[in-house]
């Protein structure tokens, strides 16, 4: 999965924008309140909890490959861990690899975070029972286009640029129909993909931007030049802070 880093305490407090969008993905997912559930890429549990409550009989699996989010997760959900609900794991999906196959996966805000999703799907397929059901969300094509943009004309000019000589943005905004063809590919019997423009203000934009959408880029520069370049990004943005976000959504059944 992703290389970057995360700081699960910060995402969980701030992530309350993420929280909103995670929660209308779970809206999709039909549950009769018995079916076991992969929340793949679970980050802090804001949405694992949700989804245990619509699983009264039922059981999840949380599973994050950082560190500090399945630290932050088990913080948030230990009472629904003590109790058996909620199995918290760390790992990557790409190397994704359970027991016995599962009804269902729900995923928020996580795909954008890899970059072979060809592989990711048939991990995803292989975890699922026949017609199991797989309803996620991620960044898609043309997410972040405008705010992205005005980051990268401040990285352009000194002192930010020499720290971007050699560097990959590591996000995979991915377009519906060659999402589609590669969940086709990897053996899901159907699959719709489908583009939403979801812009956002968050409640906190400084520390929102520097931690979620901007964090690659303010990891790679060093402490010193962080903060400034944060002030020059949002100069360039102006009041309201306004992230372009543009959802992709999948529903494939397997």
């Amino acid at each position: 999965m992703s290389v970057r880093a995360w700081d699960g305490t910060t995402y969980d407090r701030i992530s309350q924008t993420m929280e909103a969008l995670g929660l209308e993905v779970l809206a999709r997912l039909e549950l009769e309140g018995g079916e076991t559930v992969l929340d793949a890429g679970c980050g802090s549990g804001r949405i694992t909890q949700a989804l245990a409550e619509r699983l009264p009989r039922g059981h999840v699996i949380a599973l994050d490959e950082s560190a500090s989010m399945v630290d932050a997760a088990r913080e948030r959900l230990a009472g629904l861990v003590d109790d058996g609900k909620v199995e918290i794991r760390r790992g990557d999906l790409l190397e994704l690899e359970l027991p016995e196959p599962i009804d269902a996966i729900l995923s928020t805000a996580t795909f954008h975070w890899i970059a072979d999703h060809e592989r990711l799907f048939a991990r995803l397929h292989t975890a699922l029972r026949p017609g199991g059901r797989l309803v996620a969300q991620c960044g898609g094509e043309g997410n972040i286009d405008v705010l992205r943009s005005k980051a990268a004309a401040v990285l352009a000019h000194e002192p930010y640029a020499r720290h971007f000589a050699d560097w990959h943005a590591p996000w995979n905004y991915a377009a519906p129909e060659a999402t589609r063809e590669r969940l086709l590919a990897a053996g899901f019997a159907t699959a719709e993909c489908w583009l939403t423009p979801a812009p956002r203000e968050p409640e906190q934009p400084r520390e929102f931007l520097a931690t979620i959408v901007l964090g690659p880029q303010v990891q790679q520069l060093p402490e010193a030049l962080r903060e400034p370049f944060m002030d020059e990004v949002l100069a360039a943005l102006g009041d309201p802070v306004v992230v372009d976000y543009v959802r992709l959504n999948i529903e494939a059944v397997a």
